[in-house]
C-alpha cells in the first residue's frame, strides 16, 4: 500500500469517527432513554409478578387458616371474610358452601345459586356451581328445574357436559321418564371423552332403564 493510499484510508476513518460522535451526541439521548424504558419496563413486570405471588400465597395461606377451623359453621365463616375476587372469590364461596352442606343445607344452596346466576362469576365457575348446586341434597329444588339448569351446562364442548348430562338422565329416571332417560343416556355409552368408568355406568343404568346397550 502506497503512502498515499494509507493517508487516504486515515483520513476517511477519521471522518467516520467524526460523523460517528456526532450522531451520537444528537441521537444518543434516543438510544439512553430506550434503555432506560427497557430496563425499566422488565423491572417493573418483574415486581408485578413477584407481587401477584405473594398475593396468591397469602391468600392460600389465609384459605388453609380457615379450613383449620373445628367445625364446617366455624370454616364456612372464616372463608365468608376472606377478601378475594373474579375467580378466587368463587372458589372461596364454593368452598363455605361445601362446608355448610351438611348443616345448612339452604344456605349453601343459595350461594351457589348466586354464583351459578351471577354474569360476572367466570363461566367455568357457574358451570361448576351449577352443577353442585344440582347435586347439594336436601336443597329444595324441582326436578324440571334442576333438569333445566343442567341442560345449560350439556352443550357441545362444555367442561362439565358429560356429567351433566348423566344426572340428567338419573333425574328422569327419578321422575319416572324412562324413554327421557334412555335417550339421555344412550349416548355415553360410546362417547369418546367419556371415562371407561363413566361408560360402564352408562351401560348399567342403560340396562337398569330397559334398553340392550349391544342392540342399542
Amino acid at each position: 500500500m502506497s503512502q498515499s493510499d494509507s493517508f487516504i484510508e486515515e483520513v476517511t476513518e477519521e471522518v467516520r469517527r467524526d460523523r460517528l460522535f456526532a450522531l451520537a451526541r444528537r441521537y444518543g439521548w434516543i438510544v439512553a432513554l430506550a434503555l432506560v424504558l427497557v430496563i425499566g419496563g422488565a423491572a417493573l413486570l418483574e415486581w408485578r409478578k413477584a407481587q401477584e405471588r405473594a398475593a396468591a400465597q397469602d391468600l392460600g395461606d389465609r384459605i388453609f387458616a380457615a379450613l383449620e377451623a373445628d367445625t364446617g359453621s366455624s370454616r364456612a365463616t372464616r372463608l365468608a371474610e376472606i377478601d378475594a375476587s373474579g375467580a378466587a372469590l368463587a372458589v372461596l364461596r364454593m368452598l363455605e358452601a361445601g362446608e355448610l352442606a351438611g348443616s345448612d343445607a339452604p344456605r349453601a344452596g343459595e350461594i351457589l345459586k348466586a354464583l351459578a346466576d351471577d354474569p360476572e362469576v367466570p363461566p367455568l365457575y357457574r358451570d361448576l356451581a351449577t352443577l353442585k348446586l344440582v347435586l347439594l341434597a336436601d336443597y329444595p329444588m324441582f326436578a324440571e328445574e334442576k333438569l333445566d339448569r343442567l341442560d345449560t351446562l350439556t352443550a357441545p364442548g362444555a367442561p362439565f357436559r358429560l356429567l351433566a348430562q348423566e344426572q340428567m338422565a338419573l333425574l328422569a329416571m327419578e321422575t319416572g321418564d324412562r324413554d327421557r332417560a334412555r335417550d339421555l343416556v344412550r349416548p355415553l355409552i360410546d362417547d369418546a371423552e367419556a371415562q371407561p368408568a363413566q361408560r360402564q355406568r352408562a351401560a348399567q343404568l342403560f340396562v337398569v332403564l330397559g334398553g340392550d346397550p349391544d342392540g342399542q
